[in-house]
């Protein structure tokens, strides 16, 4: 298996729509992201057609509960062969602790949501009483400290992310968009401008899976990233 630099994102609860996009997708090309509204639809087969596809699978279902909750979740995929999950930094140290130790018997590796892309600095101060970039520190210092694999940032920080936890560790960054949409994501930034400051992996959703086309949008980014 190759190790793309796009994740595609499947975000739909129909089952017909989700299979006519991966149909259009190439494993050389991408990983396949699934998150909760696709899982919570469809379950646990479907990670494993995605896998039989070929395609290397990040499920994005952002656990966060008590350390021992989260500890059992993730051994509940046992059966799955999964290639990265995220857990939210903000579960605290031994919530990370624990889910590290689950995702290592399942030989998957743990990915720390920071802070949603969705949010801005009014939103980071009513939920955290905490500026944006400061609270954006405070977790990346915990994902140093609990040795994570990676992190899910907006690719806004992704020089706080080097400076912090060093270019070794993934970065995951949504938010990509090479023109501007009117859509939910606040902090974003084009494909190749986000690789180009440091990011590990890009989460591509609706610019690829909306598209007429969806191999050439795929391909488009692949070709846009990796251009001199």
């Amino acid at each position: 298996m190759t190790d793309p630099r796009i994740i595609v994102a499947i975000d739909t609860f129909d089952l017909k729509k989700a299979n006519t996009i991966l149909d259009q997708l190439d494993p050389e090309l991408c990983k396949i992201k699934i998150g909760s509204v696709v899982f919570n639809s469809i379950g646990k087969s479907l990670l494993h057609e995605v896998f039989q596809r070929g395609f290397k699978i990040f499920l994005d279902l952002k656990f966060h509960d008590i350390p021992n909750t989260v500890h059992e979740t993730i051994l509940g995929f046992h059966d799955c062969n999964i290639d990265m999950l995220t857990v939210h930094l903000s579960g605290g140290e031994e919530m990370l602790k624990k889910a590290i130790l689950a995702a290592q018997i399942i030989k998957t590796q743990v990915i720390g949501v920071s802070i949603l892309t969705s949010l801005d600095e009014s939103d980071s101060l009513t939920l955290f009483n905490n500026s944006l970039n400061d609270q954006i520190v405070n977790l990346f210092k915990l994902a140093k400290k609990t040795k994570i694999d990676g992190i899910v940032c907006s690719p806004h920080e992704l020089e706080i992310a080097n400076t912090i936890l060093g270019t070794h560790s993934i970065k995951i960054t949504p938010g990509i968009r090479d023109i501007k949409v009117g859509d939910d994501q606040e902090r974003t930034m084009s494909a190749k401008e986000a690789i180009e400051k440091g990011s590990t992996y890009l989460v591509i959703g609706r610019p690829i899976t909306q598209a007429d086309d969806i191999a050439n949008a795929l391909q488009y980014f692949n070709d846009t990233i990796h251009e001199k």
